[in-house]
């Protein structure tokens, strides 16, 4: 008798909730001091403070673009501050549709996965990807509404996994959905296993080379559409990095910004190593 080796199902998945960063080249580590509120008017930089860390003290806010205040008192601005205040508001605004796109569009990969491994798996019109794509696509309209600047975008020290962005564990909560999922329709997944099984003639070892080539023929069709997705996220990283630069010249040229450290990013990029030759 032929026993059901899960990691096969795990093996079709994991390309289906793979969070953007997995499949970036580039390591984009981004430490913030204090978190930032953006408004459609005004971007407030906020410090937690208390034991609780539920109180805030507004460090400094921009208004309008142009007027800076900091400890709630107006900074008088030459024509060169205001220029690089100007440009340090429109730059971090900038980061806002960046990281709306790589979240949205990690999503839509998702759900991109889950359908190919499904309809691939259970045939067309199956239950357990459109019960999927309901969930995921509910995940996305509220990425959607959290990265509005209209209604208000707040991101804490923890950054996109701050809990009016992403949320927490933005990826694990993908995963969450797919998994439960597949607990839930264990029984039609065991029968379809069961009907590859037949169609391989009894031989366990050609079944589960069946099922490893349809695993891999799936990777290799997110690995390709995820190509775009990992460009959009070396791109936000570096406009994080551009935020960051401009952050120390607001430094040296408004001293009372001198001491005020919001970002701190670093960003490496690594060589993708080759993957091995199957012997």
């Amino acid at each position: 008798m032929t026993s059901f080796h899960p990691t096969i199902i795990a093996s079709i998945l994991s390309v289906s909730f793979a969070s953007p960063v997995v499949f970036a080249n580039t390591s984009c580590n981004v430490n913030l001091s204090a978190g930032f509120a953006i408004q459609t008017n005004s971007i407030e930089f906020l410090q937690a403070e208390g034991e609780d860390g539920t109180q805030e003290r507004r460090l400094y806010s921009i208004h309008d673009g142009k007027k800076l205040l900091v400890n709630n008192q107006e900074v008088k601005l030459s024509d060169e501050q205001q220029t690089l205040v100007k440009k340090y508001d429109e730059q971090i605004r900038h980061l806002v549709p960046q990281v709306k796109n790589v979240a949205i569009e990690g999503v839509d990969l998702a759900i991109e996965g889950v359908n190919l491994a499904f309809n691939g798996l259970l045939g067309e019109g199956n239950a357990v990807a459109a019960d999927l794509t309901t969930e995921l696509t509910l995940i996305r309209e509220q990425v959607a509404t959290n990265l509005s600047i209209e209604n208000g975008v707040s991101v804490g020290v923890e950054g996109l996994e701050s809990e009016g962005l992403l949320g927490k564990d933005f990826d694990k909560r993908i995963e969450s959905v797919v998994e439960k999922a597949v607990l839930n329709s264990m029984g039609s997944i065991l029968i379809a296993m069961g009907q590859q099984m037949m169609a391989s003639g009894g031989d366990q070892e050609n079944f589960e080379t069946r099922m490893e080539n349809f695993g891999e023929n799936i990777e290799h069709e997110m690995t390709t559409r995820s190509a775009v997705i990992e460009k959009k996220a070396e791109a936000l990283c570096s406009s994080i990095v551009e935020v960051d630069v401009l952050e120390e010249q607001l430094k040296r040229a408004i001293e009372p910004l001198a001491r005020i450290n919001v970002f701190t990013v670093t960003q490496t990029h690594h060589e993708e190593k080759p993957k091995p030759t199957k012997m």
